[in-house]
């Protein structure tokens, strides 16, 4: 029976879920104990499971991740939150040049089942290292697989793939849809859920083609419910996964509309938009009717929060994209 959960609560019900299914399964970060975590994403999880397995460590990204490197080589399962997107760069060496390297550095035989949380994008009034987009630095470094949830649903049982995968998972959650909410299926198999590596069309269309991920999902949804008032059927498609990639079916939807606009919070420079752009653009340059265009945050440090809502993609700038690709 499916339950009306919220995204941070769906979150809570996966990481509980990996803690029953697996006592190898570890929880540990700032405040993640007695406090639940600043969004409360961990919360009851230390009563339930105890100090050893939910652990609150040192206000010290790379202890963190240093320590659940060595966890990982003997045999546990690490879930790292890191409380904020722009705290993360204390770890990022360790990340970088450990979690990442390890399995190749060791031909195989270590491998670092780690993931390492992160609340990430602006819209709840915080400012700089409170509401940044730093997946594309991730998303270049090889060894590592990064995803980003935009639902309830998928962030319950994309928690729990993520926990349950062999490789170490940079795993976003976009903090302002925390307070989505959604039918979920909390008893439902790992083997019944979309593969975690997967895209998926979330509404249809054959006009042309919005592609997104995390919170700007749901932007791209609203705006294809104004495009349909007039006339227009736009096509959205939920990435989900970041690295790798898998744009088997924008390439789809681009070879039937013509058209894609890629929306996302993170500045456009060296982005993933870019990226998508690219691969597209080598894939499917016969079937584009429009240059592949890009609605997302500016190449500046985050803003003042008085000033984020000039900042972060809305619906009327991914409407004036679509519009402009039109004109094409």
């Amino acid at each position: 029976m499916p339950l009306t959960l919220t995204l941070a609560k769906a979150l809570n019900a996966g990481l509980r879920a990996s803690m029953e299914a697996d006592p190898k399964v570890v929880v540990m970060g700032e405040d993640v104990g007695k406090l639940g975590g600043v969004f409360r994403i961990t919360d009851g999880l230390q009563a339930d499971f105890g100090e050893d397995r939910v652990i609150d460590t040192p206000l010290a990204e790379s202890a963190i991740i240093g320590t659940a490197i060595g966890l990982a080589m003997r045999g546990f399962r690490p879930v790292c939150e890191i409380q904020f997107d722009g705290f993360v760069y204390p770890a990022f060496d360790q990340i970088v040049t450990q979690l990442a390297k390890m399995h190749y550095r060791t031909q195989g035989r270590v491998r670092l089942p780690v993931t390492v949380r992160i609340p990430f994008g602006g819209g709840i009034g915080a400012v700089e290292h409170h509401s940044e987009s730093p997946e594309a630095y991730f998303c270049h470094t090889a060894g590592l697989k990064v995803v980003a949830c935009s639902n309830p649903t998928d962030a319950h049982m994309m928690i729990r793939q993520a926990v349950a995968a062999d490789d170490p998972v940079i795993f976003f959650e976009p903090k302002r849809r925390y307070w989505d909410k959604a039918d979920v299926e909390t008893g439902a198999p790992l083997s019944a859920a979309t593969p975690l590596h997967v895209s998926r069309v979330v509404r249809t269309g054959d006009d042309a083609t919005l592609v997104a991920y995390g919170p700007m999902v749901r932007t791209c949804l609203n705006a294809a419910e104004a495009m349909a008032v007039e006339g227009r059927e736009l096509e959205v498609i939920d990435l989900r996964t970041l690295s790798p990639l898998d744009l088997s079916p924008v390439l789809a939807s681009v070879r039937r509309t013509g058209r894609l606009v890629v929306v996302h919070e993170a500045p456009s420079n060296v982005s993933l938009s870019a990226e998508i752009a690219a691969r597209v653009t080598e894939a499917a340059f016969y079937s584009l009717e429009a240059p592949v265009l890009r609605v997302t945050g500016y190449d500046t440090p985050y803003p003042p929060s008085r000033l984020e809502e000039h900042y972060l993609p809305d619906v009327d700038r991914v409407l004036d994209a679509v519009d402009r690709s039109f004109q094409y």
